[in-house]
């Protein structure tokens, strides 16, 4: 299908996309446009004008400042999947977003500022406690990931404004991310990130999130307070993947997997990533 008919603008700064998006009312940000084209091809979107952002170079890498690394809006996911210095769940889930041509077009922003619960990195930047930056008309301000990401496809981000960056933690936990995925699209039917940080050979703090199978990642706080003050064995980690059912108010069922299935798949891919993230963990 095509797309409607707009006009299309390219910004080569921040401030320049903001003059645009003063103009011209309904225009929408072009990125990678890995979310944007087919939500216009299936006329789910219909705005008067694209402002192509794409280029802005201040938008784009990853720099690191002690304990955080800071990705830029416009970072593609390959960039981020080929990183040396992000934690491993990151790294992995990057690596595994669609195809090598999705990976070196599509932007971790775009990725995030559409939120389809479907995606992979909503759930890892929750898991590691990451921090979105967000720049408008009226300032800049930063949220975390925890109120960030709010319902199907829907954020914290403001119509008037733009991601900037993320900010995640690079703090030495463990972190990993299993995957059941949608061999066609390879998208996530059931994904889940873990980070846990060990000591004296007990947990001595864990974050566990899920998404594919929610309108949005959601915290397992039930799994998260099973593991910590306890060793990270086999039979423990088994045990508190099994809590993960009454952390998952809202779970979906599609053409893909019923809701039935999605829920008897969970515990199995908490069970991996937290495994492997405690395994990193040392």
């Amino acid at each position: 299908m095509y797309p409607p008919k707009f006009d299309y603008y390219r910004a080569n700064s921040i401030d320049e996309a903001f003059a645009l998006m003063g103009q011209l009312g309904d225009a929408k940000l072009l990125a990678g446009g890995h979310s944007l084209i087919p939500a216009l091809k299936l006329r789910l979107a219909a705005p008067s004008a694209l402002i192509d952002i794409g280029r802005i170079g201040e938008l784009k890498g990853i720099s690191r400042n002690g304990s955080t690394a800071t990705i830029g809006a416009l970072t593609t996911h390959a960039t981020v999947a080929a990183a040396s210095d992000l934690p491993a769940a990151l790294t992995e889930a990057a690596g595994w977003i669609g195809d090598p041509q999705v990976r070196n077009r599509g932007t971790v922003g775009g990725n995030i500022a559409h939120a389809d619960p479907a995606s992979d990195l909503p759930t890892v930047l929750t898991a590691l406690g990451a921090t979105m930056n967000m720049r408008g008309l009226n300032g800049a301000r930063s949220v975390s990931a925890d109120d960030f990401f709010i319902d199907l496809f829907m954020t914290a981000l403001g119509e008037d404004e733009i991601l900037t960056s993320v900010d995640v933690p690079v703090d030495g936990a463990g972190t990993a991310y299993a995957k059941l995925f949608n061999p066609a699209s390879r998208y996530a039917i059931v994904g889940v990130a873990a980070k846990v940080s060990v000591s004296g050979g007990q947990c001595t703090s864990a974050r566990v999130a899920l998404g594919g199978l929610t309108p949005s990642a959601v915290r397992a706080p039930s799994v998260e307070a099973a593991l910590v003050g306890k060793a990270l064995t086999a039979d423990n980690i088994a045990a508190a993947a099994a809590q993960v059912g009454g952390d998952l108010d809202d779970v979906m069922g599609d053409i893909h997997a019923s809701e039935e299935y999605r829920r008897a798949m969970a515990p199995i891919y908490v069970q991996r990533a937290v495994s492997k993230a405690a395994e990193r963990a040392g």
